[in-house]
């Protein structure tokens, strides 16, 4: 009996994609494929309403190509929310690459070049987990729409943070925000000390807070510790330190229901993407009171920066950066007052604004 046929084939793969799609609600998502590289990658263009999709490019071992594709879709969204509580003129993407044995790297990443720069300035992007500055320049090679400055994106995720982490101790401190809450003596435990975490933590000991941190590569933690006085714990004790603020700053989703009822801090606050792995995890901290801000707020420095200035063409990009700080009080504020989660009201804020922009002739 003939096997199927090549097109008979591609429509089974794509039914489970499009069903993915329209249930996330976004507006598009494109399959990049490339036989002679090994590339397999997918971008989501989650909302144009604002301006143009901002996004990193992620390259990660994906067991499917359905599982990319549900990791880019969560990631456009946020970035979505992202760029319209940050005030920008742009919506969310995210272009995510299935890493594996066969990927032709360099190829790969002049093929993704391309396809970005065949869009026309659609989708902005810069770095993100598992893809290398050598990576990005190799993108760079084919089109403008990517932003090379990784320590100047890592700069500013660092100050969102921290803007974000001083919101969040004058909510614990009963303060009104515009009394600015001091980090002398805080502690704060930091997951990750790659590019993101290495800032965030290095803004944090600069500001006064007493540090712990972690990373899977025992040398960079030691690294960051050595450089700014902190204490370094095994990656699994991490996120069951007791200390004010818990920040993870690596991989997503290392917030879970089980662990959300065992942390000893005070709140969370993180700059990696989807800190948390379900709305579960969201109300088991909230039933705790802890708070825990959306990292779409605490991680939107990074997007400032870069949109601040090729789209807005705003030289000073500091400010917006700056007005975290009274979205992540007012946010958690009103979650104090109603109960609400806090991504749930931030949420509703960003999409009022893409609302009024829609209704706006």
């Amino acid at each position: 009996m003939a096997g199927p046929r090549p097109r008979d084939s591609l429509r089974f793969e794509m039914e489970p994609l499009s069903d993915q799609l329209a249930n996330a609600g976004a507006e598009h998502m494109i399959l990049w494929r490339d036989p002679s590289s090994g590339l397999e990658a997918v971008l989501v263009l989650d909302d144009l309403t604002l301006g143009p999709a901002a996004g990193g490019i992620r390259t990660w071992k994906y067991p499917s190509l359905e599982a990319a594709a549900t990791d880019a879709l969560r990631l456009a969204k946020a970035m979505t929310l992202k760029c319209a509580l940050s005030g920008l003129d742009a919506g969310g993407g995210k272009a995510v690459i299935l890493e594996h044995s066969g990927l032709d790297r360099r190829r790969a990443f002049e093929v993704v070049g391309h396809k970005i720069e065949s869009l026309g300035g659609l989708f902005r992007t810069a770095g993100d987990l598992g893809t290398t500055a050598a990576d990005l320049e190799i993108v760079a090679r084919k089109t403008r729409f990517v932003h090379l400055g990784e320590h100047d994106l890592a700069s500013a995720v660092a100050r969102s943070a921290l803007r974000a982490i001083e919101a969040t101790c004058a909510i614990l401190d009963g303060t009104p925000h515009a009394v600015s809450a001091r980090l002398d003596g805080r502690t704060v435990a930091v997951q990750g000390a790659g590019m993101i975490g290495r800032a965030v933590a290095e803004a944090l000991a600069l500001a006064g807070a007493r540090v712990t941190i972690a990373d899977v590569d025992a040398e960079k933690a030691a690294s960051v510790a050595q450089a700014i006085g902190a204490t370094v714990v095994s990656p699994g004790d991490i996120l069951d330190q007791a200390v004010d603020i818990l920040a993870p700053c690596a991989v997503g989703g290392v917030i879970d229901a089980k662990n959300a009822a065992t942390l000893r801090c005070r709140a969370v606050v993180g700059a990696a993407n989807n800190v948390l792995a379900s709305e579960e995890a969201a109300v088991i901290l909230a039933s705790r009171k802890i708070p825990c801000v959306p990292d779409f707020i605490a991680s939107a420095g990074a997007v400032i920066d870069g949109i601040g200035a090729s789209v807005m063409g705003l030289r000073d990009r500091t400010d917006l950066i700056d007005r975290l700080g009274g979205v992540t009080y007012q946010v958690l504020k009103e979650a104090q007052e109603t109960g609400a989660l806090p991504a749930r009201i931030a949420e509703h804020r960003a999409r009022q604004r893409i609302a009024h922009a829609r209704a706006t002739p």
